[in-house]
């Protein structure tokens, strides 16, 4: 005879409001098999657990039911409550009253009856489960953290300093992303190389970091504590062993017009380059497509300028594999390309930049040597136009969601201006300001008052050019949409965030769930921020949104705490939610027929096989097993099985079948 406990909990008002929650715990408690029924305010309390632990002991409760929030909240908690008081973990239930039943449906009769309904089929269900033993699993304390960023970085160093070794992988010839680029960072204007490169150099020079750069993810296998990962290394042609960084390659280099992307397009690069004087490994690569060698099989000047022939023409791709534990996502993000505007004469007037090109020209160590010049001519700019949310919060352009930093960017890029050029004059257009930062709105504040720069509330409608002038023609809605036409030098446009090329082919290797724009989804946005949907893989900086370097850098602390906490113990401990195959006596063995229709559908590739053999080691049948590590219980080869041989453990059909005849035996 089943000894159940129900605990129904008012959630504050979130469940009370709208839920008889008295009702419920009154009419539950009347049902076969269950011993004890109440209600309380705060059921997830320290004092609402307590009732859990003192009802399981004083009842000899067999089953626990509690009727609350969301299980991905609290289930956790109940659980340990139930542990702590002697009873597996895994015969205690929740019931979602809240986003079920309560946050969907006014006050009513009815919606207690749902309630009610709700309780009684997990008491149904509680009634069926049978106590499970967590799965334990080696780790392999080693980590792999994909993006060279400041996120990459961040996280690459906190899990090393930890003890534990890393693997820093960088497609880019050199580690620093986006924040290389920056001139100074909001909002104390100071310099971004100078906080950024010693950085670069601690994790070049670090014991416990292996550093790839110019490679890529290839492809990851394996599970929590136990991935193997295999890394492209692209073909350099140059030996790094070797290699002294001395630059005479490069300047002897006769291929020197090639747009550099460190620059955002507005300076030059040569073939075999380094990205930027402060690029860590501050050693050349060769750009294969642009290069006269690979390109008519003539020139070899490079070649036949190093002194210590440390140049490989016939240098190929390289595979490696490394065996890690957990893996840090920190790719980051990209910059709306130019096609993107048309009618903000992006691509088609020399002087309509984007922010990341007014950031460069800004630089010291920019195309310009720090100096704002239009690209058009050369001259110095006397009236410019910055233009907020270009491409952000525009539904019309597919992109409804803030950038979160244009505003703040926005602000420096107009305060930056009027530093260096005094008398000129600088208008922001944008359509609300979110300075959402310690010490934002007043830096927002500093921009308007202290340099002068003009700000117009409202869109910009066109920009186009007459008489040698940019023409800005938007409206101020501040002054009840009247029309307003800017005659600009310079119009810079603060371009949308958006995921990175690629990212959703990344998602798809690493078997992690991503939003509508392609960036990484977490498993929880309140809860698990750092975490994704596929355990092992941790979420660092605007791979997962966009985001300012503060945000950035303590999202990747956190990544490498979860990877930290991952790694203190020897085994991992682990939920046993997952596919199990049946297993029956002999001659049977199991229902199981071998069509393996489940490894097919299966999502994480936890379908192995197993063969079974008599005592004289004869093969007697082929049937699937469920690698228990790689196994995150999604049930999609329960549904494939045509022969019904796999379950979830915790969600048999037996559990499921008895939550839906308590509902038609009602």
């Amino acid at each position: 005879m089943s000894k159940i406990g129900v605990f129904i909990c008012h959630c504050g008002e979130n469940i009370s409001a709208t839920v008889d929650v008295e009702r419920v715990a009154r009419e539950v408690g009347g049902m076969e098999g269950v011993a004890h029924a109440i209600d309380y305010k705060y059921m997830c309390s320290d004092p609402g657990q307590t009732f859990i632990k003192e009802a399981v002991k004083k009842y000899n409760l067999d089953g626990v039911v509690v009727g609350a929030c969301s299980p991905r909240m609290h289930e956790p908690t109940f659980r340990r409550a139930c542990a702590e008081a002697g009873l597996n973990p895994y015969l205690c239930e929740m019931a979602n009253l809240r986003e079920h039943c309560s946050w969907v449906h006014e006050k009513s009769e009815e919606t207690t009856e749902k309630a009610i309904d709700l309780v009684k089929m997990l008491v149904q269900k509680v009634k069926k489960n049978k106590p499970l033993d967590s799965i334990k699993v080696p780790v392999t304390k080693r980590a792999l953290v994909i993006g060279g960023g400041i996120a990459g970085i961040q996280a690459s160093l906190d899990i090393a300093n930890t003890g534990h070794k890393v693997i820093l992988v960088e497609r880019d010839p050199s580690i620093g992303g986006h924040m290389s680029q920056l001139s100074e960072t909001f909002p104390t204007l100071d310099c971004s190389q100078c906080i950024l490169t010693p950085r670069m150099v601690e994790v070049a020079q670090h014991p416990n970091i292996k550093l790839y750069t110019y490679a890529e993810l290839e492809s990851l296998e394996g599970f929590i504590g136990n991935f193997t990962a295999k890394i492209r290394l692209k073909a350099k042609s140059v030996d790094y062993s070797t290699c002294t960084g001395c630059g005479a390659c490069i300047q002897k280099c006769p291929v020197k017009k090639i747009p550099s992307e460190f620059n955002a397009g507005l300076g030059t690069r040569t073939a075999i380059y380094v990205p930027f004087p402060q690029a860590v490994p501050n050693k050349p690569v060769i750009d294969r497509v642009n290069c006269n060698y690979y390109k008519r099989g003539a020139c070899k000047i490079c070649e036949k300028t190093c002194q210590v022939g440390s140049i490989q023409w016939d240098r190929e791709d390289e595979i490696v594999t490394e065996e890690v534990g957990a893996v840090v996502l920190a790719t980051g993000f990209d910059v709306k390309g130019a096609d993107f505007f048309p009618e903000y004469g992006y691509g088609k007037y020399k002087d309509v930049l984007t922010g990341l090109q007014f950031e460069r020209m800004a630089s010291a160590s920019g195309p310009t040597f720090g100096e704002i010049r239009r690209p058009s001519d050369g001259v110095i700019p006397k009236k410019i136009v910055f233009i907020a949310c270009a491409g952000s919060r525009d539904p019309a352009k597919g992109i409804p969601y803030c950038s979160k930093i244009c505003c703040m960017y926005t602000a420096k890029h107009a305060m930056l201006y009027q530093h260096k050029v005094h008398d000129g004059e600088s208008t922001v257009f944008y359509m609300d300001i979110r300075a959402g930062g310690k010490n934002y709105e007043e830096f927002v504040r500093r921009a308007i008052e202290e340099d002068t720069v003009n700000y117009v509330r409202g869109r910009v409608a066109r920009v186009y050019e007459k008489d040698g002038k940019l023409i800005v023609k938007g409206v101020d809605t501040l002054l009840g949409g009247q029309q307003v036409e800017i005659e600009a030098d310079m119009v810079v446009l603060a371009t949308a965030g958006v995921a990175n090329c690629g990212s959703e082919q990344l998602a798809q290797k690493l078997h992690v769930s991503y939003d509508p724009y392609h960036f990484f989804a977490e498993a929880h946005p309140k809860l698990k921020p750092v975490e994704t949907n596929t355990a092992g893989i941790f979420l660092a900086g605007a791979c997962q949104a966009p985001k300012d370097i503060p945000e950035t850098v303590g999202m990747a602390s956190g990544a490498a705490v979860k990877v930290a906490a991952l790694f203190s113990n020897d085994e991992l401990v682990r939920e046993p939610l997952v596919a199990v195959v049946n297993r029956l006596a002999p001659p049977l063995y199991s229902t199981c027929v071998g069509c393996f229709m489940c490894e097919t559908a299966c999502p994480y590739n936890a379908i192995e096989h197993e063969d079974i053999r008599g005592r004289d080691g004869s093969l007697i049948k082929t049937i699937a097993k469920v690698n228990e590590g790689l196994c995150q219980g999604c049930g999609t080869c329960v549904a494939f099985c045509r022969s019904k041989s796999i379950d979830i453990q915790g969600y048999t059909h037996e559990q499921v079948y008895a939550e839906v005849m308590s509902l038609l035996n009602d």
